[in-house]
């Protein structure tokens, strides 16, 4: 019996669902941990309740609907493309609210018109909360990781600095942090004198002296890390620490995420600011216009949705398209694109995927004011 009250418009909403030809789906309320400890972001790991089964399995209480329908539907071995829609109680820590609290959405698992099923689901969320909240006024912000991640890679940065900015995308102050570090490199400290020496040396000798050291001291290989992979890890960090991002290419990231218009806009500025740098950008803003295109198409108004080029969400498993839609600050509905996610949750192929959730006691107080 759940321990709070579905909202009174919860009949309203599956409604708007059904007519969207969206399957419902409920998933178990204790969950395995780790897909969502792998792959849901800091900020949902830092939030979520855990236990541990009799068999010592790490289990935690059901913080989110979208690893468990993805799950769900690799399991059923289930043909694509499915619309599944999910209303039902989630556990989480937040800084306002109750820990526990009901959430909906719909997730598009399998559409291979990657844009237009982008356009949909941003054009659902808009359309359902127009009809839960009529009258009000709605706020729409856009970004995409995956312009992001063109941006990152066209500069040229060495793979782990592209790997620490891609996955700071979305956390504005982390980012900041990651850009000062660029532009002011660090020596790696904590090192002994004879390692540091080691590291600009053949790597045969930091291997060896790392294995001697591991022997002296009595840690197990079995336990941990190799020698060769403790030297390869060592290397990679000096390799960050020294890396300067040059005054030309730190300018052009900072512009890049400095850049906020409407959707109406944003395809030309977009392509504008690749030529203007030189970088080569051209999938990404492809699909970028693509999806403006679709979502006008849709009869989406593309000068009321606000397109912010830093603007992301705290979960690490989006792959494009990353959207909320708020009301006076309270963000009401949010989603984004996670192609990805379906292969790391164990799918044999590539299966597209897209989706939003609106969270419910916030629509309430909403529709209460």
């Amino acid at each position: 019996m759940p321990l709070i009250n579905m909202p009174e418009f919860s009949g309203t909403l599956l409604d708007e669902f059904a007519a969207r030809g969206t399957a419902r789906i409920d998933t178990p309320v204790i969950q395995p941990a780790a897909p969502f400890l792998d792959m849901a972001g800091e900020d949902l790991r830092r939030r979520i309740f855990l236990t541990e089964s009799e068999t010592g399995e790490s289990l935690c209480l059901r913080p989110e609907f979208t690893i468990p329908v993805c799950l769900r539907h690799i399991a059923n071995a289930t043909g694509t493309p499915r619309r599944y829609c999910y209303l039902g109680e989630v556990f989480r820590q937040r800084r306002e609210g109750d820990n526990e609290f009901y959430q909906a959405g719909i997730e598009d698992l399998g559409e291979t018109a990657t844009a237009n099923a982008d356009a949909r689901a941003v054009n659902d969320a808009m359309q359902i909360l127009h009809n839960l909240i009529p009258g009000r006024r709605l706020t729409v912000t856009l970004g995409d990781q995956a312009v992001f991640e063109a941006v990152v890679r066209a500069l040229g940065l060495p793979g782990g600095w592209q790997k620490r900015l891609i996955q700071s995308f979305g956390n504005n102050a982390h980012l900041r942090h990651l850009l000062m570090t660029l532009a002011s490199p660090q020596a790696e400290t904590g090192l002994s004198p004879e390692l540091a020496a080691l590291l600009s040396q053949d790597e045969a000798a930091l291997i060896a002296h790392i294995d001697r050291t591991m022997e002296e001291t009595g840690y197990s290989t079995n336990a941990s890390r190799s020698p060769r992979e403790i030297a390869a890890r060592l290397k990679e960090k000096q390799s960050l620490a020294e890396t300067r991002l040059d005054g030309s290419a730190l300018l052009l990231l900072s512009e890049f995420l400095s850049l906020e218009m409407s959707l109406s806009e944003a395809p030309a500025a977009l392509a504008g600011f690749a030529d203007a740098a030189g970088l080569a950008m051209g999938a990404a803003l492809v699909t970028f216009q693509a999806r403006a295109e679709a979502m006008a198409d849709l009869g989406v108004d593309l000068t009321k949705v606000t397109y912010r080029a830093a603007f992301g969400r705290p979960l690490d498993y989006y792959t494009g398209l990353v959207f909320e839609v708020s009301r006076d600050n309270a963000v009401l509905a949010g989603g984004g694109r996670f192609d990805r996610l379906m292969t790391l949750l164990g799918a044999n192929e590539d299966i597209p995927a897209v989706g939003f959730s609106l969270w419910l006691d916030r629509i309430e107080q909403a529709r209460a004011r």
